[in-house]
């Protein structure tokens, strides 16, 4: 996945839980709850994840189940967030200088690097939780 230039000062990551809604952005940016924030490497090693996950072919649903909103150290606003559909295999990006070519995307979600992201996310939240939605969860 194609990653905004932006990505290279990220030093805080919010990871985001979207509510089963077919609108995961507002006006706000990115609809859902902050489950947790990542913070030094942890983010540096979440990006290079998403960076390496690779293109796949799209299907239609894209309703998401999880996002990411990335700070730098100087701007309360985030760089740019993505929300991601691993049941299409679809994501969306959206920010202040993120082109056009880059906001809508594929990857395969049942790739290591889909899987291991996946994993990621939903270790943030209780199992109860990380059930809801889809079966692929999001």
């Amino acid at each position: 996945m194609r990653l905004p230039a932006a990505h290279e000062r990220g030093e805080l990551l919010e990871v985001v839980r979207i509510a089963d809604s077919a609108r995961p952005f507002t006006p706000r940016g990115l609809a859902g709850e902050v489950v947790e924030v990542w913070a030094g490497d942890e983010v540096r090693e979440a990006l290079a994840l998403i960076g390496a996950l690779p293109d796949s072919g799209r299907y239609r649903c894209f309703v998401p189940g999880w996002g990411i909103r990335v700070y730098d150290a100087t701007d309360p606003d985030p760089l740019f967030e993505i929300a991601f559909c691993f049941r299409c295999n679809g994501a969306r990006v959206q920010g202040r200088d993120v082109p056009s070519e880059l906001r809508i995307q594929d990857f395969e979600a049942e790739s290591t690097a889909g899987r291991e992201l996946l994993g990621r996310f939903r270790a943030c939240v209780s199992d109860g939780q990380a059930a809801g939605g889809s079966a692929a969860g999001g």
